[in-house]
């Protein structure tokens, strides 16, 4: 009888090893998609950035031909696009985007003194370019913004908390804008 409870002991040790093996497993596959989806998210945002940071300097050139005096509102805007290109953490890219946006801002009211570029075929459909990525980028925003929510709560609830702190999964950042950068710059030049 005695050898019985023993074999019964092992197995109920071994059920509760397998258990745990099957449940662990289970939790990192799921931080493991939830962290994925944390990175698509980011990927979208810089390519939603790279795509704005592609448009500036044709714009800028379009601005520059019909606004040569306006060139500390240029410079503002080449160096906060250089700023972005080269930002590196998600804080850095919102800091740089939030002066990209206000150098575009800035930019973009310059223009309102000079009609004919307004009327400008080029400049038109940069603006509407710009406008279209504006809206993108918030959109991205939101999204990777929504993903790191759901993988923060995920690393945060029990039991996941302890497979995300034993297997290294750290807390996301989230993109933030500046205080007052909420708004995307208006760029619609029609009927003006």
């Amino acid at each position: 009888m005695k050898r019985s409870g023993s074999k019964i002991a092992i197995w109920v040790i071994v059920g509760i090893i397998v258990i745990l093996v099957v449940v662990g497993i289970s939790q990192y596959n799921s931080l493991v998609g939830i962290n994925e989806n944390v990175e698509n998210q980011r990927a979208n945002i810089d390519t939603m950035l790279q795509r704005r940071v592609d448009l500036i300097p044709n714009l800028v050139n379009t601005v520059k031909g019909y606004a040569e005096h306006e060139k500390e509102v240029i410079e503002d805007v080449s160096n906060a696009r250089a700023k972005l290109a080269g930002a590196a953490s998600m804080e850095e890219k919102a800091d740089a985007d939030n002066q990209l946006s206000g150098a575009l801002s800035r930019l973009l009211m310059v223009v309102e003194n000079y009609p004919d570029l307004k009327a400008n075929q080029q400049f038109i459909a940069l603006s509407d370019e710009l406008a279209g990525t504006e809206n993108r980028i918030a959109v991205a925003r939101k999204d990777y913004n929504d993903a790191v929510k759901n993988y923060n709560q995920k690393i945060r609830r029990f039991p996941s908390n302890i497979f995300a702190n034993l297997l290294g999964f750290e807390k996301a950042e989230y993109f933030q804008a500046a205080e007052g950068a909420q708004q995307v710059p208006e760029v619609n030049f029609e009927g003006q």
